[in-house]
This record gives structure tokens, sequence and C-alpha cells, in this order.
């Protein structure tokens, strides 16, 4: 921004927030310290900077020093103001969190599971835990990119079955606090859980999910503040994936309460990989509803929680391309894929710490699937053989980056898109053709919600240039 320019006054900040305490004294004394130096770089003084954002300078004075609190509105429009490229708006998250992380016990509201009552009993279902994290997009929530091994399936079935064991549940104040060992141990069959649902029993498994997740709550209750941080990042992470195993299986209510609740945890435990990831899928649920303006809401709330980060940026991009598409408004989504692809050839170190197991293949194969739905459904609604031959374009780059083992669930997806694709290209031979072929050992019950929801599209696509190729489709999917 220009030196001396100074916005417009806003509307006066309502209400004194209470002076930081425990542990956020210190953070909120780096968030002021940083404001300084921001405030100094733009040429304004506290004056000038008070009256951008309708504060008195006593006010910005108390900030700078650490004597009182910002909310992250403020701090982002403060960001904004100055320049400040996403370090304010990071500062204050930071110092909320450090707050969070006090030693006095969270309030109960904060600890609700997704889903009320005891939960589902019965034993988990048996999957194949990796060797070794990260894996499955999970990072330890010990030794983050670092690495680390996961103990041995028979070790690590016991691990578990101590950790959600009735008694330390029952009281969970006098369980052994979180070790190394058991951290790996419920990383790693969470893994193994969201790999066996792109084909397994997903009903099964998110409930197992979601067992173990109350668990980690009842530890999280009362737990010493060292240990606080990998426990709220143990809740976001099994929160997220009951989620999304619930929105496979095409519960849609129910996966929209385990996202809210993995937003909060994850919040907690400064985890922004699985708050961009929660929110990216909250995103895809609104549109879902046929409700653009929330899907816009939420993939823009990707940039607030995560500021300045390219893979992030690339995520809320195609987020939002995928929300214009909805509207039909062409320029808009075109604009957003291609900022999403800017994004990725930015990508460098500074990202590679945030989220270490996003390889920039798998990122750019999620822009180019994302950017390939978000032209098709451009295409289908104008009926346009152009766009519908760049989604498909953008398809098949997403398929070659796809290895022939990796995600089978995503790969049927990429494949029912592509004949999507054709169809709106006024080929529906090979749409017929390609669809037989993907389809032909697929039972109904094994289709994901998401391949469900695209091969409806498809179905009614199809009617018009082969009926009896549709009334099967109809069948397969249910209709």
């Amino acid at each position: 921004m220009e030196r001396n320019r100074v916005a417009a006054p806003a509307a006066p900040a309502t209400g004194t927030p209470a002076p930081p305490t425990g542990q956020g004294r210190a953070a909120w004394r780096e968030f002021g310290a940083r404001l300084r130096h921001w405030r100094r770089r733009a040429g304004l003084t506290q004056v000038q900077l008070g009256a951008a954002i309708g504060y008195d300078h006593t006010a910005v004075s108390k900030i700078e020093h650490g004597a009182r609190r910002v909310t992250p509105r403020i701090a982002d429009r403060i960001d904004e103001l100055l320049g400040a490229e996403g370090e304010l708006i990071a500062a204050c998250l930071r110092a909320e969190t450090a707050e969070l992380c006090a030693p006095d016990s969270f309030p109960p509201a904060l600890l609700r599971p997704p889903l009320p009552g005891p939960g589902p009993a019965g034993s988990a279902p048996s999957v194949l835990a990796p060797a070794r994290l990260p894996d499955y997009g999970l990072l330890c929530p010990l030794h983050g990119a670092e690495g680390c091994d996961v103990p041995p399936s028979a070790e690590l079935a016991l691990l578990h079955a101590e950790f959600c064991a009735p008694e330390a549940l029952a009281a969970p104040a006098a369980a052994p606090p979180l070790d190394a060992d058991t951290a790996h141990a419920l990383t790693g069959l969470l893994a193994a859980h969201l790999r066996s649902g792109e084909t397994g029993d997903r009903p099964g498994l998110a409930a197992a999910v979601e067992r173990t997740l109350r668990a980690v709550l009842a530890r999280l209750a009362n737990a010493p503040a060292a240990h606080r941080r990998p426990l709220a990042r143990l809740a976001a992470e099994h929160a997220h994936a009951a989620g999304a195993l619930r929105m496979q299986d095409g519960r849609n209510a129910t996966a929209m309460a385990c996202y809210d609740r993995a937003l909060t945890w994850a919040g907690l435990a400064g985890d922004q990989a699985t708050q961009v990831g929660t929110l990216s899928d909250l995103s895809i649920l609104a549109r879902l509803d046929g409700d653009p303006e929330a899907a816009l809401g939420y993939a823009r709330e990707i940039d607030r929680v995560a500021p300045g980060r390219h893979w992030a940026g690339a995520m809320g991009r195609i987020s939002r391309a995928r929300a214009h598409a909805l509207t039909g408004d062409v320029p808009a989504t075109v604009r957003q894929i291609e900022l999403a692809r800017a994004h990725l050839d930015h990508i460098g170190a500074r990202d590679e710490v945030d989220v270490p197991w996003l390889s920039i293949a798998s990122m750019r194969m999620r822009v180019e699937s994302a950017a390939a739905a978000a032209l098709r459904d451009l295409a289908a609604a104008g009926d346009d053989p152009g766009l519908a031959r760049r989604a498909l374009d953008a398809t098949e780059t997403a398929l070659g980056l796809l290895g022939p083992t990796q995600l089978p669930a995503s790969r049927l997806l990429f494949i029912v898109r592509a004949a999507d694709c054709l169809l709106c290209a006024h080929d529906p031979r090979s749409a017929v053709d390609l669809l037989g072929r993907a389809l032909e050992d697929t039972p109904a019950a094994a289709l994901p919600a998401l391949v469900g929801y695209e091969l409806r599209g498809v179905r009614d696509r199809l009617a018009a240039h082969a009926p009896q190729a549709a009334d099967r489709l109809a069948e397969l999917v249910r209709a």
C-alpha cells in the first residue's frame, strides 16, 4: 500500500476485550510488536491507525504493548490495511490458541463430541495400519513432519484398546498421559481407517473413528497443558476423518456436525492443514445442497486460516471456482482456476513445512480434478462443447497424476467425470463405452456418495442420447 494513506474509518468496535491472561500474554505481546513494526513501515501514527479501524489511539497503544486483545476480524482488517501479507492475522490466531491452551479445564461445550450419546459399541473393523507416519495426509501429533514409526499390529491393537478402555473413559484424570507409542498407534489406525474407506465398510469405520474420538476428548478435558495441543490435533483429525467417511456414505448432516467440531479442535491445535481440509469439505457439502453463497463463504475462510500459504491458496481458489460455476459465472470460474494454478507454481519450502505429506503432484491432481468439475458444470449449464473439452483435458491430467493403484474411489470419480465431459462435448458413444468399462465390476453398494452424485448428472444427460444406457445407470445409482 502507499505510505501515509489512511483508509476510511470503520464502525467503532463495541465492548472492551478483557486483558490477556495466562499463556496468552506473551503471544499478545508478540502480536503487538508485529503490529508496531507494520504500522511504522506503513508510515502511520497510532492516531491514524486507530481512526482507520474505529479505535482510540490509547487502545492501539495497549494492543501494541500486549495489554489488549483484538478479534480475528479486526486483525484481518489491520493486516490488509498495513499490507502485512497475513502475518498479523496469523499472529492473532496464535495468541488466541495460546490462551485456549491455558492450564484451566476446558468448558464442557468445547468438548462436545459431534454426535450425542455414548456411541455405538462393538469392535473396530480390521485394517492394515501403515508402518510409518506421515501417512494418508496425517501427521504424528508429537513429531509432525519429522516422521515416526507406527507400532507393529499386535502392539498397536493393545495400545488402542488401553486408550479407549471403559475405566480410562470413566476416570480420565487417573489415566496415564499420552505417550509417543499411543499417539503413533492412534494416528496410524486413523490413516488405515481412511484408506479402507475407499472401498470398505464406511459406516463401521466412521463409528470406530468416533469411538476413538470420544476417548481423546475424555483425556483432553483435564489434560496437562503440555499434552493439550497433541490431543486437540488428534481430536481434530478424528472428527475430520469421521466427517469424510460420513460424507462418502451420503450422510451429509452427520458429516457437517463432525466438520464443525473438527474446525474447533484444529484451531485449538493450530493445525492449519486440518482447518483447510475441513473448510474445503464444507464447501463441497454446500455445493451438494445447491448453496453457492455458503460454498463461496467456506472457500474464502481458507484464506483467513492459512494466509500467505500457496498450498492453501490453491485449495481456496479452486473451491471458489466450483462455487462460481454453480451460478454459471464463466469469467469468475476461469479466473479462480487460473489463480489456483498460479499458486501451484509458487509452492516452496515454507508450504512443505506446513503439509510435508502433500506433494506437488498430489496438489496439482486436486486442482485439476476440481477445475475439471467446475468447467464441466459450466459446459453442462451452457451447452458449450468447448468448455467440455477443456474439462476433459483437466480430468485426464488429474488421472495421469494418480497412480494405477492409488485411491480407487478417486480414480472412479475421475473416470465418471471424464464420461460426463464427453457427453457435454456431444460424444455420447465414447461416454457410454468409458462408463461401461469403469462400472461393469462395481456393485452399487460400493459407490461413494460423491461418485453416485456425479452418476446422477451423467444419467440425466445420457437420457437424451442413449435412453437404454440411462436406464441401466439409473438402476446402478438407485435413482
